[in-house]
């Protein structure tokens, strides 16, 4: 019955208003075109044109469409200004690039340089971190790794040469020297691939590659070079990247002359150890991967080469008794000196009890460390943890009439790390060397003053 009535009643509510509808000067109106009018946008409505509306709802409609407008012209303006300026800021920066995302080898212009930005998928950053992997990849490629804004600037204020260049932003690239790198080939690459092949926690964004650097073709800096003493720095199986590292930052700080690395140590070129370095491959020569005699060549004729003694002080004990005894002394016998033969043939290790036992040690004296040592052309040879000083260094000592240098420790301390032993004898060594010096040169200035 509800729904007979609720029927009924819209019937007579269409019917009544459709002949209102048609009441109006005997004009007819569609009244289902005069609904669809409602249903449009915007909400102005169309009426006869003999029919007329009221003052109010005309003005309404008319804000209404007028505050459309606006809102329509306000967002096509925003949207120009927009374009205007990323037009005006590529034009300031020199960015002439009209090609897609998609094309290979884009290039742009910086400061008269080109650079190519790698797409998704370019394998070039993977293929050239393997430099930092391998040794035996870096010294047959002659190819080396840099990482980080301050050694790149380093490596180029040295003459070092650069092959291609890494970088995640402009900003980035703009913070190295572009005059010196016209002849690299520069990509741009993202942030996150830098991360992904970086082996720092937190990465600067630039990775370069060098050519090899010859350490007598570099540049080095003429300030430090001129408060250089004649103190030659041996590293012998020094082993630990870290270890090389610091030592090579200590040699420097102390103004050696050079510093000579021996076979047995790890390669000098090795992420870690140019890390720890902080630059110190380029601001003194090092020369890696050298047999003893090619040491010897690389020292002054006129040398004394003093040798570090990292043994205990029970170890010391034992090697202070067999100098003052007139019996020979064996390898085994000392705890700073390897008793491994330096020989690569295996057909030796079997004999390798027999070597230790007819070959005896050269006798060098033991001297402490603040005592004077360094009274001229000086060299001194630093020894690995692991395996200690090789028999060649001890020769070399006793040859040239040097001496082991003892650094006194506490007991139940077994030794000083290499690099903390490296540091106290470098600068003690230039104290000694300068001391030396000046007074030298006081005599000198008396003999002329005083005839």
């Amino acid at each position: 019955m509800a729904a007979f009535v609720r029927g009924m009643f819209w019937h007579i509510l269409v019917a009544g208003r459709s002949n209102i509808l048609k009441k109006s000067n005997d004009c007819i109106v569609d009244s289902k075109r005069y609904v669809r009018a409602l249903k449009r946008r915007p909400v102005k409505v169309l009426y006869p044109d003999s029919e007329t509306t009221s003052p109010t709802s005309k003005q309404r409609s008319d804000q209404i469409v007028n505050k459309q407008s606006q809102k329509v012209n306000a967002i096509l303006k925003n949207e120009t200004n927009k374009r205007v300026s990323s037009t005006s800021w590529s034009a300031r920066n020199g960015n002439a690039s009209t090609t897609s995302e998609h094309t290979t080898n884009l290039k742009d212009q910086l400061g008269g340089l080109k650079f190519e930005r790698a797409l998704p998928g370019d394998k070039r950053l993977a293929r050239v971190v393997s430099v930092a992997c391998s040794r035996t990849f870096r010294e047959h490629q002659g190819k080396i790794l840099l990482e980080g804004r301050r050694l790149i600037c380093d490596a180029l204020a040295a003459g070092a040469n650069p092959q291609m260049v890494f970088f995640s932003s402009v900003d980035r690239l703009c913070d190295l020297p572009l005059d010196k790198l016209k002849r690299a080939t520069l990509v741009k690459v993202k942030f996150e691939d830098i991360k992904i092949w970086s082996d720092l926690v937190a990465p600067q964004g630039v990775i370069a590659i060098f050519s090899r650097p010859d350490p007598s073709r570099l540049t080095f800096p003429q300030d430090q070079r001129g408060q250089s003493v004649p103190l030659s720095l041996i590293c012998d199986n020094v082993r630990d990247p870290g270890n090389l590292g610091t030592i090579l930052r200590c040699a420097v700080a102390a103004g050696c002359h050079n510093v000579l690395l021996t076979k047995g140590c790890v390669d000098a070129w090795e992420p870690k150890v140019l890390r720890a370095a902080m630059g110190a491959h380029f601001r003194l020569p090092i020369f890696p991967s050298l047999d003893w005699d090619d040491i010897q060549n690389q020292l002054p004729k006129l040398v004394t080469v003093h040798v570090a003694d990292n043994c205990s002080g029970s170890e010391r004990e034992v090697a202070e008794e067999a100098n003052q005894s007139n019996k020979p002394s064996k390898m085994g016998e000392y705890g700073w000196v390897s008793s491994r033969p330096n020989c690569k043939d295996m057909r030796y290790k079997e004999y390798e009890s027999d070597f230790d036992s007819e070959l005896s040690l050269p006798r060098v004296e033991t001297k402490l460390y603040h005592e004077g040592w360094a009274q001229g052309n000086t060299g001194l040879v630093i020894g690995g943890e692991t395996h200690g000083l090789s028999l060649e260094a001890v020769q070399l000592a006793e040859k040239t009439a040097g001496q082991r240098l003892f650094i006194p420790v506490v007991l139940g301390v077994d030794s000083l790390n290499s690099a903390m032993a490296a540091s106290i004898l470098l600068f003690e060594g230039r104290r000694q060397l300068l001391n030396l010096m000046e007074s030298s040169g006081r005599k000198a200035k008396s003999k002329v003053q005083f005839p």
